[in-house]
């Protein structure tokens, strides 16, 4: 048995491809959505990642702009940046890219972001209004997998969903969304005792602790659906996932390659977001 790629590219391939009209429906009206992305310092990551999306924002007509901090930025004057970008009529989206250097508080940055406008779905606003299921943005990459697992054809009503790692991006968010389609829900974290058990019970496993290869074939239900979050240099430079995928992909029923699976979704659910913005539909 070989488990069958979710192609996480084509997924939000279709994702962005059902923006267009709206995007142009609202451009028409004077309405063009806009994102404000802010990078701090020179992670090389974050650089990437920031490039992709201004590039994918240019593909479908949703005006972007970027702000540029030095590493040395005061956390008052990032603070006065998003008070202005808060205040721009043409300005649907505001992203601050993290982790952001130590003298930051990274929570006073997302409280300090209208919620109307926080399409990465970190505001405590858009966290209590998923929580209640209340219409709100929702977090950028679990927003994704919930869209990956649908790509399998797989109901999630019923099923035994594991998700390992707590983090407030991924893990909780996640957990919160899967029960919302009626999931029963477990999330694994550094004190579970023997994970490998309580993995083997999931139909549903998704993979967010950021530790290369952690989980392998010999720890899944045979046919279990695989979502790797993870993003991982491995001792090679090479980027992998927190799944093993050779072992993993021989006991799985789907699987989502590193890279190529996640990666690719959460860029598009955060277009979605910065459109519904736009819209006024959250």
């Amino acid at each position: 048995m070989s488990a069958a790629l979710i192609d996480g590219k084509a997924v939000a391939g279709r994702v962005k491809e059902s923006l267009k009209t709206q995007i142009a429906s609202l451009t028409a009206a004077n309405n063009q959505p806009g994102l404000a992305v802010v990078i701090v310092g020179n992670n090389p990551a974050s650089r990437v990642y920031v490039n992709s999306k201004k590039k994918q924002c240019g593909e479908l007509g949703i005006y972007s702009e970027e702000h540029t901090l030095p590493e040395t930025v005061s956390e008052t004057e990032l603070l006065q940046l998003i008070d202005a970008l808060n205040q721009r009529p043409q300005i649907h989206g505001i992203l601050v890219q993290l982790p952001l250097p130590r003298h930051i508080n990274e929570q006073q940055i997302i409280e300090k972001i209208d919620p109307a406008k926080d399409v990465d779905g970190f505001h405590p606003v858009n966290v209590g209004k998923l929580m209640v299921g209340l219409p709100a943005f929702l977090p950028c990459t679990p927003a994704g997998v919930m869209e990956l697992i649908k790509e399998t054809g797989v109901t999630i009503a019923g099923k035994e969903c594991v998700v390992v790692g707590r983090s407030n991006i991924v893990g909780k968010p996640q957990g919160i969304l899967l029960l919302r389609e009626h999931g029963t829900v477990t999330i694994c974290h550094s004190r579970t005792k023997d994970l490998g058990e309580v993995c083997r019970r999931a139909d549903i496993l998704v993979a967010a602790v950021g530790r290369a290869g952690l989980i392998t074939g010999a720890m899944l239900k045979p046919g279990a659906v695989v979502i790797d979050v993870g993003m991982n240099r491995n001792q090679h430079g090479k980027l992998v996932g927190d799944v093993d995928f050779p072992s993993v992909q021989q006991v799985a029923g789907w699987i989502t390659p590193v890279p190529g699976g996640v990666g690719p979704m959460t860029i598009a659910m955060l277009l979605q977001n910065t459109v519904q913005s736009a819209a006024q539909l959250i």
